[in-house]
């Protein structure tokens, strides 16, 4: 027999599957690393969402306490280092991932980063996972992944960089990006994002390879902040008014957050619902305040609590009537209407005073919340979000009325996403000033100088702890 025929008998099985295997397949295996499987598995599979599903299986699952951390910690964190891990086991095995069997793959991710980026002992780490594939595949397919999870072990993280990475004197950003677990191009996206400065680059690359805590916002009007953190546990925000530091725990099962009276939002995402209700105008706010892009509807929640205290009315547009009707779920109760249109042609009535359009992006500025989506995202995709991007911008500014403003908004650094689509809808739209959006975004929280320079604001996570989220402050001519 060839080594090609065994390694293809070994990967999926062969004749090893036989009855006296049985009693081995049905041994019991620990349900967070099936639940970690399970979801690695489904994202692989189906492109299915890691933060969606696993929350939903572990209630399922009734999988809590240490036992939910663990499988958060596995599934978070395989599913964003996937492209290191995959370079390492390609090593090890002998062979391009792509050629191991989907479901081994699975598992090698889920072992690989046990032994490589946790302190979780490497006889654990492996002999979980051939049990894994043991009570599935067999003993042919388990003695495969046990081999070459011990040549992994073999090695740490680093002699494995060492080993595998660019080398950073020839080439700094694909060292940082194999470092740090990110596709290349990326990589040179934040460093062109970030002025070409290594050090901001490293730390930018670092804090996205981390896996951050929940931040909570706590909805104007229903409570405060400070009795958010009271009944969470958790810590007060240090940019908005509204943040909630939740270290730990599922917000899903706080009194406040199934009652509607708070959200699960990053502290970004509020600063730019908050910049538009802060920013000035020319003449009197009418109350005309405009969600274009609302889906799925964090924002428009917030700016809707606002709205109901200032005595305004918010409209919120989504294109799709199955996430409209979401958005009108969570906006229950507030001062907001739900349109379903296209934000590029709405059919509203010009004239509103305030308008948000936080267009679809690239999710750039959100990786580290959204861990397989560094690996899904292609460079070819950013042309067309930018035409839309544009389009949505050109039509906010043909609704506002003048002496109103538009903030433009994208969790993405990505300059052709953000600074680039601004100047271009300056250039053509005519009668339109840039402002500095600064003081919008620090309130009386913040010194605005720390902000950057103006005028727009991107924020970072080294910088902030928030998500990568742009905003820039655009006035109609009075």
């Amino acid at each position: 027999m060839s080594r090609d025929d065994r390694r293809r008998r070994d990967d999926r099985g062969g004749r090893d599957k036989k009855p006296q295997d049985k009693k081995l397949r049905t041994k019991e295996l620990d349900p967070e690393r099936v639940v970690a499987r399970d979801v690695l598995r489904a994202v692989r599979e189906r492109d299915a969402y890691a933060n969606l599903l696993l929350p939903k299986l572990l209630r399922e699952r009734r999988i809590t306490g240490r036992d939910a951390a663990l499988a958060t910690e596995l599934t978070y964190g395989t599913a964003r280092s996937t492209g290191l891990l995959d370079a390492v086991i390609a090593s090890a095995a002998g062979r391009p991932v792509a050629e191991i069997d989907g479901e081994l793959r699975d598992v090698l991710r889920l072992g690989a980063y046990q032994l490589l980026r946790t302190r979780i002992g490497s006889h654990a780490a492996v002999s979980t996972s051939v049990d894994l594939v043991r009570s599935e595949k067999g003993m042919g397919p388990s003695g495969f992944v046990n081999a070459v999870l011990r040549k992994i072990s073999q090695r740490t993280e680093q002699q494995w960089l060492d080993t595998l990475a660019p080398s950073i004197t020839d080439d700094l950003i694909g060292n940082l990006a194999m470092t740090y677990a990110h596709p290349r191009w990326i990589a040179e996206v934040f460093a062109e994002a970030l002025g070409g400065s290594a050090g901001e680059l490293q730390a930018a690359l670092a804090a996205d390879d981390e896996r951050p805590i929940v931040h909570l916002v706590a909805r104007p009007g229903q409570i405060s902040a400070e009795e958010l953190a009271l009944v969470s546990g958790g810590e007060e925000g240090r940019y908005s008014p509204y943040a909630v530091y939740l270290p730990e725990g599922d917000p899903g099962q706080l009194d406040a957050v199934r009652e509607g009276f708070a959200g699960v939002q990053d502290e970004g995402s509020q600063l730019v619902a908050l910049a538009l209700t802060r920013a000035e105008l020319v003449g009197e706010d009418g109350g005309r305040w405009l969600d274009l892009c609302a889906g799925p509807g964090g924002k428009a929640a917030l700016l809707g609590s606002l709205a109901g205290l200032d005595g305004a009315h918010l409209d919120a547009v989504e294109i799709s009537e199955h996430r409209a009707g979401l958005i009108e779920k969570v906006v229950d109760g507030l001062p907001v209407t739900v349109h379903v249109a296209d934000g590029r042609a709405t059919g509203l009535e010009p004239g509103y005073d305030r308008i948000l359009v936080d267009a679809p992006c690239s999710g750039l500025g959100s990786l580290r919340r959204r861990p397989e989506a560094r690996w899904r995202r292609q460079p070819s995709e950013i042309g067309e979000l930018v035409e839309l991007q544009t389009a949505l911008l050109t039509e906010a500014l043909r609704l506002v009325r003048p002496g109103g403003v538009v903030v433009y908004s994208t969790c993405s650094p990505h300059p052709a996403e953000t600074t680039a689509v601004v100047a271009s809808c300056l250039n053509t739209s005519g009668e339109t000033t840039q402002l500095d959006a600064r003081p919008f975004v620090a309130g009386d929280m913040v010194d605005p100088e720390s902000l950057g320079p103006g005028p727009y604001v991107q924020l970072w996570p080294h910088r902030q702890d928030t998500d990568a989220m742009f905003l820039a402050v655009l006035r109609r001519d009075a």
